[in-house]
């Protein structure tokens, strides 16, 4: 096949968007097409919690919801709306077996109207079109800004999203809505212990704060939506129960009543005291002495505890100071290498701080 000059690819997009634009017009002329009811009778019946966030009208939904409560159901029929209405949709999620489950049941509501080619469907790249329109469903994995750049959509789901690093919505996803005036769901499950090791989140109460934005929202922009696993009646209960029976009290007030815990009980740091002796970095006085403390971890397996490394320091105030978290999961060698990284940025504190130099 020849290639084609600049100007020939050029009149060829236009021609293509052109075909495709006649198609929409023809589709709102003509109403829906037959195939829609067809569709339409193959997804599941949502629980009442899932209907409430698929019939919501607001731009940015936060589904706060228990493991097994039916949120990745429940997009995936969003979704499958969303399509039927012309709309081009993407779905991310960290996971491949998130993705695998939302692939599941949309190809389960658009599989009879797939085998008569009417839609286009590619399993490697996830993805089942309308040809000649922009409409399209495209489910892939994404963890930040770099893994969920290249495409485009007026519906965003961003699922797990309590996994994903900010970036992901603040670099990437927010604007790739602008151009249609899109919509974005984010669904997560509070992290416990056993899943907040697998965050790419730097903060790990980021979706936590999104929520709660949602919930004081007086706009109408944004909606939140809280359920547990309990609220899923299509859930056996003898699962239900083996999945508790394995959890800890406070994994359990997470991962099944989806509750963002603020704090564990008898914490002697809360979140409200570090809040109230939080500085700005301007605020922060010549430094006497500057150190890294380690807390090594018992194992580097996945399960294990982080090691702890701080860089902190004692100001001319007499107050000490924490300068930076750096704490991680890893061998010793790997958590070696920022370690050593802080020790060397408090010489260098150490060093240039006035005080500081007086007392070397």
């Amino acid at each position: 096949m020849p290639l084609l000059t600049q100007e020939q690819g050029q009149l060829r997009a236009i021609e293509c968007l052109a075909q495709r634009q006649v198609a929409a017009r023809d589709a709102r002329r003509d109403g829906p097409p037959s195939w829609h009811a067809e569709v339409l009778t193959r997804l599941r019946i949502p629980h009442p919690e899932q209907a409430r966030f698929i019939g919501s009208v607001a731009k940015r939904k936060v589904i706060r919801a228990g493991r097994r409560g039916g949120k990745t159901v429940g997009s995936a029929t969003l979704a499958v709306q969303a399509f039927l209405a012309g709309r081009r949709i993407l779905y991310a999620v960290p996971t491949q077996e998130q993705v695998d489950r939302f692939w599941f049941e949309v190809k389960r509501a658009l599989e009879p109207v797939i085998d008569r080619h009417i839609l286009y469907k590619n399993e490697t790249r996830h993805v089942i079109e309308l040809p000649r329109t922009e409409t399209r469903i495209l489910a892939k994995t994404a963890w930040n800004s770099d893994s969920l750049r290249g495409d485009y959509a007026d519906l965003l789901i961003l699922d797990e999203h309590q996994l994903m690093h900010e970036s992901a919505w603040g670099e990437v996803g927010a604007p790739m809505l602008l151009d249609n005036n899109g919509d974005a769901v984010f669904v997560y499950t509070p992290p416990s212990m056993r899943t907040a090791a697998r965050s790419q989140a730097k903060d790990p109460r980021y979706t936590a704060k999104l929520y709660a934005r949602a919930a004081t929202d007086t706009t109408g922009r944004w909606e939140a939506f809280h359920f547990s696993s309990h609220s899923n009646p299509y859930l056996s209960t003898d699962a239900l129960e083996e999945i508790t029976g394995d959890l800890t009290t406070l994994a359990y007030q997470q991962e099944i009543l989806a509750e963002d815990v603020e704090n564990v009980e008898g914490a002697l740091w809360t979140r409200a005291l570090i809040e109230q002796t939080r500085v700005r970095a301007a605020d922060v006085p010549d430094l006497v002495r500057v150190g890294v403390a380690l807390d090594p971890a018992a194992t580097s397996q996945a399960t294990a505890d982080e090691m702890g490394i701080i860089a902190g320091g004692r100001g001319s105030d007499g107050h000490g100071y924490i300068l930076e978290d750096a704490s991680l999961r890893g061998t010793p060698t790997a958590c070696a290498r920022p370690t050593r990284t802080r020790t060397s940025c408090a010489e260098r504190v150490a060093v240039t701080t006035p005080l500081a130099r007086r007392r070397r």
